[in-house]
């Protein structure tokens, strides 16, 4: 396949409509809440699993050239930023 050259935001606003109009509903139950989910922002192909490299690496074996969105199921946001990291008293 030929290489789309897409900004950042273009992957992430496809992956979005993908997502929105009719994966959505596919996955958004009890069992995925809190999962990854990695969406080729071309083809709106789709693989579920609890950290996203799986299906990352299955999406990309498919198409070398994929453009990967990945998504929190059941979040606004995948990822948190910020905070502090304490060391445990040994």
């Amino acid at each position: 396949m030929q290489a789309i050259f897409w900004t950042v935001e273009e992957v992430a606003q496809r992956a979005n409509q993908f997502y929105e109009n009719g994966i959505r509903q596919e996955v958004e139950h009890g069992d995925n809440i809190g999962k990854m989910i990695v969406i080729d922002a071309e083809t709106g192909e789709y693989g579920i699993d609890e950290i996203g490299i799986e299906p990352g690496f299955k999406l990309k074996q498919k198409n070398p050239n994929a453009r990967l969105f990945m998504i929190r199921i059941g979040y606004n946001a995948a990822f948190g930023f910020g905070g502090t990291i304490e060391r445990i008293a040994e």
